[in-house]
């Protein structure tokens, strides 16, 4: 009987995993990924402790929007237009849309950048990879769709490997891990520099588009509050796997490049990045990294724009979800297919492709705290949530959060305005 209980839950919870898990390995993507290398290139490790931090709130943010989700079977814009009228609703969705479609953007530069690596160049591969993306998710189901999301993730174990194989010095990653230090930015000119990038960890760690995504799945998969507790492991799940991976980004960029010349170092391209990964492939690091970053772009590429897509369309009551026809649903597909054109686009027209991609993650940044207000209003609201509103840890938390992030922006645009050093 036991045996059989405990069978049953574990078919329950595979059952309703997926949104969790695939929000959250989308998360690292291409920018993701180049900020991450980045970071441990010119500050070695000392944003690590930022990680440590954000995978807490992170699991705090995403179970906030998936309890949400199977309370009120309903988006995170739905729930906005509904109780703070069309005028905020536009305001969060314009601020979404902006994020979003600097993050295409980025997604399709990581096409670029990897596709570049094995000779293809970009007026070449962002057109193939516009089509291709747009046919996986319009001619295809939501099964199809999710199962092609996570065996597309299954290349992320690459940087915990190198990581792993660069034989870093532990006793200092677990040190700077829990203790916070900042001995990379000591010299002129580097604090802002050093605000910048901590604005695009934060951004690419935790991002706008996730909190509408995840929530918009869950409501479409119908995971029901009965079966909340299996959904809510599937987000905790996703929410630790995402930062394992960033904090061994991290970790081989400073370990493979940093290291390697003593002193921070600046990403220009992503053959240079690719030197995170060289104890796993060695002379071959350019082309796994390229594999790599080619999958998490293609994975992010088609999720930001549903992301849009589905906030959009749930909040003006339009027709919504992947498993329906074009026909059955223009508007949500018409939305879907500009996103993928806008960032296809802006990519051919693009310079450096990694300052393309840092700086959309620091949009996501500073257009963070807008979209978390909103959800703390309605995560804290009876009449929505009922009984299952915020305990006081999740309040304290999500709104230090907040209010950090908007403290840490303000201070860049100050110093940045008094120039006390450059992006």
């Amino acid at each position: 009987m036991m045996r059989r209980l405990k069978r049953s839950r574990l078919f329950l919870f595979l059952a309703v995993m997926g949104p969790g898990l695939i929000t959250s390995a989308a998360d690292n993507d291409a920018g993701g990924i180049i900020t991450y290398i980045q970071t441990g290139a010119k500050h070695r490790y000392d944003l690590l402790w930022v990680i440590f931090l954000l995978t807490i709130v992170l699991a705090m943010i995403q179970e906030m929007c998936a309890r949400m989700g199977c309370v009120t079977q309903k988006g995170l814009g739905e729930l906005i237009r509904e109780n703070f009228g069309v005028k905020w609703t536009m305001f969060a969705l314009g601020t979404l849309l902006v994020a979003n479609l600097a993050t295409t953007v980025a997604e399709f530069a990581g096409i670029a950048a990897a596709m570049e690596i094995f000779g293809v160049p970009r007026l070449i591969s962002i057109p193939i990879a516009a089509v291709a993306i747009w046919l996986l998710v319009v001619k295809g189901t939501f099964g199809v769709v999710e199962k092609v999301f996570i065996a597309i993730s299954a290349l992320y174990i690459t940087y915990v490997a190198s990581g792993l194989l660069a034989h870093p010095n532990w006793g200092e990653i677990l040190s700077n891990t829990f203790c916070p230090r900042f001995e990379t930015v000591q010299q002129p000119g580097s604090l802002v520099p050093f605000l910048f990038l901590t604005i695009a960890v934060i951004g690419t760690t935790i991002t706008p588009w996730m909190q509408f995504f995840l929530q918009a799945s869950v409501v479409d998969k119908g995971v029901s509050i009965r079966n909340y507790k299996y959904q809510k492991w599937d987000v905790y799940v996703g929410s630790v796997l995402t930062d394992l991976v960033s904090f061994f980004v991290i970790v081989a960029g400073a370990a493979m490049i940093y290291n390697a010349v003593g002193r921070p170092v600046e990403i220009h391209d992503a053959v240079e990045a690719a030197q995170a990964l060289k104890p796993v492939a060695g002379n071959f690091a350019a082309y796994l990294f390229a594999t790599g970053l080619l999958g998490a772009s293609m994975l992010a590429a088609a999720v930001l724009p549903l992301s849009t897509a589905y906030t959009y369309s749930e909040a003006f009551g339009w027709e919504i979800g992947i498993s329906r026809k074009f026909s059955e649903a223009p508007v949500f597909y018409g939305i879907y297919t500009f996103c993928i054109i806008f960032g296809g686009l802006a990519v051919l027209l693009q310079g450096n492709l990694v300052d393309a991609m840092i700086r959309a993650q620091a949009v996501n940044g500073i257009l963070l705290p807008v979209i978390l207000i909103f959800m703390l209003k309605l995560v804290n609201n009876k009449e929505v949530m009922g009984k299952y509103v915020n305990n006081k840890v999740y309040n304290a938390a999500v709104w230090f959060m907040t209010i950090f992030l908007i403290i840490l922006t303000v201070v860049w645009l100050v110093g940045l305005c008094f120039g006390l050093g450059g992006v």
